[in-house]
């Protein structure tokens, strides 16, 4: 058996692959551990994820140019279909398969519930700059839901 190793990726970088190589990892979007990075970043302290993904960077070696094919082929996108602002609850609940209005209860109960509703806000607006929209081409009918 074959271990994986945890690599930073040099095909889908933005700054040092560090995301994308967590999400390669997991076999999730790199739109999503992005999306979690700066939210956890905002929560912590802004300063204190820089520094994570610092130590990241030093830490995690860089991979090869060979592709690792996907574990996962589900890409979070902004819902074109469900959207009550921006898409963004809808599309994260598209990619989980859950209910759109969980989403936005869970989202808002955890800014509420954390104390900084501010933060909650800005995470959401980071979230739409983020998470790409979901395109006509992009959407496609899952035969299985659709029974």
């Amino acid at each position: 058996m074959e271990i994986r190793r945890l690599t930073r990726s040099r095909t889908d970088r933005t700054i040092a692959g560090v995301c994308a190589g967590l999400a390669e990892y997991f076999g999730v979007d790199v739109v999503l551990v992005r999306l979690l990075f700066v939210i956890l970043s905002i929560a912590g302290a802004v300063i204190g994820g820089v520094i994570v993904y610092l130590a990241a960077w030093l830490i995690i070696p860089e991979g090869t140019d060979q592709a690792v094919p996907a574990l996962n082929s589900r890409v979070l996108r902004r819902s074109a279909t469900d959207s009550q602002l921006a898409g963004v609850c809808g599309g994260i609940a598209e990619y989980f398969g859950v209910d759109s209005n969980a989403v936005r209860l869970v989202w808002v109960i955890a800014s509420i519930f954390c104390g900084v509703v501010i933060g909650g806000v800005i995470a959401y607006l980071l979230a739409w700059l983020i998470i790409p929209r979901a395109t006509p081409a992009s959407l496609s009918i899952d035969p299985v839901l659709s029974v």
